[in-house]
């Protein structure tokens, strides 16, 4: 029994990557289509593009998505969403987790993917934390989609939490942009991707639920650079609660 199980996990698993890839040749040649249309627009497109696909891949995986609001999200508003990283399922449930005008902050290294990484360079504000140019100018980047009305999202983290803990540190960057562009942070949890498609196991994505939280916004007005440690703070203490009143399957 125990084999005829590993043979289906590892069907499953075949099943599901051969899916990602097909599905996503649809979307990459949309990309190539309205790439001319500028940054922005195009950038919009291809979001829209992701999220049909995560509208057809998520049920033919078996994984239900499900977003929970302790407070919704204001209608018209953009937000610096910032989510705890635990999981290779994280990236893919963006598309699911946030309906609207997005751009997420990622690793440069993803774009060497192929056909997903050029996807991956158009719909998302790449970083290179190894250059502190290439960092600066993503930081500008974002700044500039806040003031047309984009979300933007971050990871926090930086990196997958390997601690055990709820969260591991968090950088300044999301919170001092938000400080600067005066905008709201909205935070909100990954409960079930670590289940999923845990980070130490590459080759072991399962079918189930995959709930988003959504948490009350924090507000920056008034505030000052001087406060960036504060309000990191008061995230990560928000966040890490939840996680344990949610009882987060990593936490040990």
């Amino acid at each position: 029994m125990r084999i005829l199980l590993q043979l289906l996990q590892r069907f499953y698993v075949l099943y599901a990557l051969l899916l990602f890839v097909v599905l996503m040749i649809p979307v990459f040649i949309w990309s190539l289509v309205v790439l001319s249309l500028g940054r922005i627009r195009s950038g919009n497109l291809i979001y829209r593009a992701c999220m049909l696909w995560g509208d057809i891949w998520f049920p033919l995986v078996f994984i239900r998505h499900q977003n929970i609001f302790e407070t919704p999200i204001r209608k018209g508003q953009s937000y610096i969403f910032v989510c705890n990283h635990i999981s290779y399922m994280d990236t893919p449930s963006i598309v699911m987790a946030l309906r609207k005008p997005l751009r997420p902050l990622g690793k440069v290294e993803m774009t060497k993917i192929p056909i997903f990484g050029f996807i991956y360079k158009n719909a998302i504000v790449t970083v290179d934390r190894s250059s502190t140019a290439n960092r600066a100018k993503s930081v500008q980047l974002l700044k500039s989609l806040l003031r047309k009305g984009i979300s933007v999202l971050v990871f926090p983290e930086g990196t997958f939490n390997e601690t055990h803990q709820p969260l591991a540190p968090f950088y300044d960057g999301a919170f001092r942009i938000a400080i600067e562009t005066s905008t709201p942070i909205k935070p909100m949890l990954f409960l079930d991707t670590y289940s999923r498609w845990p980070y130490h196991r590459t080759l072991s994505l399962t079918p189930g639920r995959n709930r988003c939280i959504f948490l009350e916004e924090i507000s920056t007005e008034g505030l000052t650079l001087k406060d960036v440690a504060a309000l990191k703070g008061k995230v990560h203490q928000a966040m890490w609660q939840k996680l344990i009143v949610y009882n987060a399957a990593w936490i040990q």
